[in-house]
């Protein structure tokens, strides 16, 4: 019953704050989804955190630290530089375009017949197809969490209960996480309430207040997440015997081989090396989002100023990689004494969806009450954030790029007015919710998702990081990413399975065949858009020189920049000096990871000076780039 108490109090407070902000929501579209544009460094990143503190990301880090050990959560860490170079060269770019949504920067950016064409593909891509997915990749989390806690055939009268029972039986629909604890029809009926519950609640109030009432939810979201994980973290520890003692622990159950790998920062043997190295030097560049297009770039362009967009940037970067990491880390290791598997276990086909629900075992057999009443509001917390994150970030682009500029505006040759956009915006949530339904119940685990997500998106992360740092990039190089990302992705998933089969990717085929995957949508659609634009028409001089103005862009603009009576080389300055900032707060950022992480979990052949060195060189760095981004407040706004 507390534990029960605590979640409704968060419910109540949520929609509340919803409900606070909603005339000045109702406002128009800059209201509802930016917020005035008025939003805090700390108070932006925090609310990214948030959103990224998702309920699915525990269970995937547990399954991740299962299946390969510690090292395999660099996959996560390595976002770590996307996130500090959005911070240091792309959110205050988003904050002067003065831009809704990502697509919208389309016609700002290109000239040509096809540029709204283009805005309005991205928006179906963008905001339909790959919002829906990840959609889909949290839902599957609040399956997981939600068979667990809310058994509704215990709570629910037996005509409310039966009849939803008796569609899942009519329909033989099957919605349940892989290891229901009852059996497949009642667990899919409880899912049904679970979720429906989930999104009526999310709904209510992102509705009401989008932004303004979002980020103030997830300030509040952040906390009790952080705190319930922190008691959960010491909870497993003990179980486990102790910090001192999980070492140990792992040898006995597992040998010592084994546990060293469980434990190591690093790919533990050769085989493994190569494809690694070859994930990590890809996967935080060649992504969707890999300038921060999508709900972070949003979150920048409602910073107040090119300073917060900034400083919300690069308090996104250390709570997401270090603050949130650090108990995961702890949480993840126990569960592998609290709940060991055998060899047979892991040789299973759901091996990695069955570790990622250990997490919630976890929280169900150990926490004791109020304990685990905060942490579940917490992850309620984190699954609502999530949720209306995506479902407005759809509803921007439904609202902004498809309804009012090529619907009303292009087709209808009309304007309409702030609250009828905001009502479009609401409407939409429930088709992306369909779609995302639909989606959710093709995905057997969150790794195969996530890993899915990453293959598709990464062919069009190089083009949209050069649009910002090349005038030469046009409409045409765009379009030639994306349709080289559509075409080789299926080639690409066809393809490698068979080899796979055939044993050309050695004694590690999965990591392998990722690798070969990642690189080849790299590869093909970095060459289809560079080779495109040597053989297309140039962005015209009067689009160039507008957006020069406004955006003020680093990198290769000496031409443009010499148009618009400007050094030539300040863009070219401005990019090294943004890649220079970028380098040494993720080296101190990454330094903190490894040594408090290290000390916190310590490696058998690791000496302790390593890293106690790591953690105070790191912390000793924070003041050096604290100093580096006050001195880039001078050039944020580039001199008239």
């Amino acid at each position: 019953m507390l534990d029960l108490l605590i979640v409704l109090a968060f419910v109540a407070y949520s929609i509340t704050v919803g409900f606070v902000a909603r005339r000045r929501a109702s406002r128009g579209l800059g209201e509802y989804f930016l917020a005035g544009r008025g939003l805090k460094g700390w108070q932006s990143g925090t609310s990214m955190a948030a959103t990224q503190f998702a309920a699915d990301t525990p269970l995937l880090v547990a399954g991740l630290v299962a299946t390969g050990g510690v090292f395999l959560v660099w996959r996560l860490w390595v976002y770590g530089l996307a996130f500090l170079l959005m911070a240091f060269l792309f959110a205050a770019l988003w904050r002067r375009s003065g831009v809704l949504t990502d697509a919208e920067l389309t016609e700002k950016r290109y000239s040509g017949h096809g540029v709204l064409a283009l805005r309005s593909f991205k928006a179906l891509y963008y905001g339909t197809i790959l919002n829906c997915f990840l959609l889909a990749m949290v839902l599957v989390a609040a399956i997981g969490i939600a068979e667990a806690f809310l058994p509704w055939h215990q709570w629910l009268p037996g005509d409310v209960y039966g009849l939803m029972h008796w569609l899942v039986e009519t329909t033989g629909v099957e919605i349940t996480s892989g290891h229901p604890p009852f059996e497949p029809g009642i667990a899919t009926a409880n899912n049904l309430f679970s979720i429906l519950s989930i999104v009526a609640f999310t709904t209510l109030f992102s509705l009401t207040g989008w932004l303004r009432g979002v980020v103030t939810t997830d300030l509040m979201q952040f906390t009790l997440a952080l705190i319930g994980t922190m008691i959960f973290a010491w909870i497993i520890v003990s179980e486990a015997g102790g910090v001192a003692s999980m070492t140990d622990e792992l040898v006995d159950q597992y040998g010592e081989d084994r546990a060293s790998e469980m434990l190591s920062f690093a790919p533990g043997w050769e085989a493994m090396l190569l494809p690694f190295l070859t994930i990590m030097s890809l996967q935080w560049f060649f992504q969707f989002a890999s300038d921060g297009t999508g709900y972070l770039a949003q979150r920048t362009m409602a910073c107040a100023n090119d300073r917060q967009a900034q400083v919300a940037g690069v308090t996104f970067a250390w709570l997401q990689i270090l603050l949130r990491s650090l108990p995961w880390m702890l949480i993840a290791v126990g569960l592998l004494v609290v709940y060991p598997f055998s060899a047979e276990d892991a040789a299973g086909d759901d091996f990695a969806a069955a570790r990622e629900l250990a997490f919630v075992h976890g929280i169900n057999d150990l926490m004791p009450p109020g304990a685990r009443g905060i942490l579940l509001a917490g992850m309620l917390a984190a699954l609502a954030s999530t949720l209306d994150t995506h479902l407005n970030w759809g509803a921007s682009y439904w609202s902004n790029d498809l309804y009012k500029r090529l619907l009303c505006e292009q087709v209808l040759n009309r304007q309409p007015d702030g609250r009828e956009l905001v009502l479009v915006a609401r409407l939409s949530y429930f088709a992306l919710l369909i779609i995302a339904a639909g989606v959710m119940v093709n995905l057997d685990s969150i790794q195969q998702a996530w890993q899915l997500s990453l293959l598709f998106g990464a062919g069009v992360g190089s083009v949209l990081v050069l649009r910002w740092i090349w005038e030469r990039i046009n409409l045409w190089s765009e379009l030639a990413a994306m349709a080289a990302s559509l075409i080789v992705a299926p080639l690409v998933l066809i393809t490698l399975p068979k080899l796979e089969e055939a044993g050309w990717f050695g004694s590690e085929p999965a990591m392998a065949r990722e690798a070969i995957g990642l690189l080849a949508m790299a590869v093909c659609s970095t060459a289809a858009a560079v080779g495109v634009t040597w053989f297309t028409p140039r962005t015209d001089h009067a689009t160039l020189d507008s957006f020069y103005r406004t955006v003020q862009p680093a990198g290769l603009w000496p031409e443009t920049a010499d148009r618009c009576g400007d050094d030539r080389s300040r863009p070219r300055l401005a990019l090294r000096a943004a890649i220079g900032r970028t380098a040494l707060t993720a080296a101190s950022l990454f330094m903190c990871l490894y040594g408090f992480g290290r000390l916190l979990l310590p490696h058998p052949d690791t000496p302790i000076f390593w890293p106690i060195a790591a953690a105070l060189l790191g912390v000793a760095l924070v003041p050096v780039w604290v100093r580096q981004m006050s001195r880039a407040d001078g050039a944020v706004t580039r001199p008239s």
